[in-house]
């Protein structure tokens, strides 16, 4: 038998994919899961204690779209310093779930950073208020990038970002480039600048003690807490989270890696408190914003089923467009 595998570089999924894209693949996701025709065990973690940096495998199975596959992905913050190389770096792999066949292999760093993105950006139309216009981005990576471009789709009106990163140029920059796309951008250079009076609050660092304050956090505010993705991480200060609708992507991830993991480890908060799963409201069987005045936290640890779901539109894609590489594996 000869088995052609379809390879997609870097450049390919980033001529593929777009923000909407993303979008919609993960709210396909999410509903899928929520309606029972999804398989995703947690993601499995390997820590490199000796360099900073983790490894995680992420495998996912959408049963009505007929897809599964799985997500090898790095998380080294010292790369772009030590060795010119990206924080985060994936690949994935998807299998015909009929033959168990290797169908295509992808940069999956790309769709990683997008479909995070859109998972945020899916988080705000459902919890954040209609009318929310000041944006406070808390870390001005890769991930406060995608986060707004897909805030800039689900919102009808972005009136101010207000941006803030620890390295003072690196804010400087975000702010330029979004200026340059059209969004009234500025950097400020505390942490409190970024979050008081904002409507939604995006943090997106590797921090592991809390940089967004209680006193900070006005009624109605949205959090998306994004940076909080593996054991003793945290970014919010855990009284937040007690006054706040919690909502994460999975109960079992955000326990163990998510911005509710050292809360919960200390007995700050309870899992009672965890008000549902995203699926769960994307799919109404769990209420989102109910009032303009709640705080809303959503706590995003990255799930398989969106870099699948995602991936699988890309594939899609390109084999329509007639782009990448076909090796023969067998």
């Amino acid at each position: 038998m000869v088995l052609d595998i379809l390879f997609l570089t870097d450049e390919d999924v980033r001529s593929l994919l777009t923000m909407r894209e993303a979008l919609d693949a993960v709210e396909e996701a999410f509903k899928e899961r929520g309606l029972g025709r999804a398989q995703m065990p947690p993601k499995l973690y390997v820590f490199f204690r000796k360099y900073s940096g983790d490894l995680r495998v992420m495998p996912a199975y959408l049963e009505r779209i007929g897809v599964a596959g799985v997500k090898v992905v790095n998380v080294h913050p010292k790369n772009p310093t030590e060795y010119g190389l990206p924080t985060v770096m994936a690949t994935i792999v998807l299998i015909d779930p009929k033959s168990g066949a290797p169908i295509c292999v992808m940069d999956g760093t790309r769709i990683t950073a997008m479909r995070t993105g859109g998972a945020g950006g899916v988080a705000v139309k459902y919890l954040a208020r209609g009318d929310s216009k000041v944006i406070g981005i808390i870390g001005a990576g890769t991930q406060g990038r995608t986060q707004l471009m897909a805030l800039k789709e689900v919102l009808s009106r972005i009136g101010e970002v207000r941006v803030f990163d620890k390295v003072r140029e690196h804010g400087e920059r975000y702010a330029d480039e979004m200026r340059s796309i059209g969004l009234n951008t500025r950097p400020v250079y505390e942490a409190r600048e970024a979050v008081c009076e904002a409507d939604i609050v995006v943090t997106t660092t590797p921090s592991a003690e809390p940089i967004v304050m209680d006193d900070w956090v006005g009624n109605g505010t949205h959090i998306n807490s994004i940076g909080a993705d593996a054991p003793g991480k945290e970014e919010l200060d855990p009284a937040i989270l007690k006054r706040a609708k919690i909502v994460v992507d999975d109960f079992e991830q955000a326990m163990h890696g998510g911005e509710i993991n050292v809360p919960l480890a200390r007995g700050l908060i309870g899992r009672e408190e965890i008000h549902a799963e995203i699926s769960e409201v994307v799919t109404g069987k769990k209420t989102g914003r109910v009032s303009g005045d709640e705080v809303t936290v959503f706590v995003s640890t990255g799930l398989a089923v969106q870099d699948i779901s995602t991936a699988w539109r890309v594939y899609k894609k390109a084999e329509r467009a007639g782009l990448g590489k076909k090796i023969k594996m067998f």
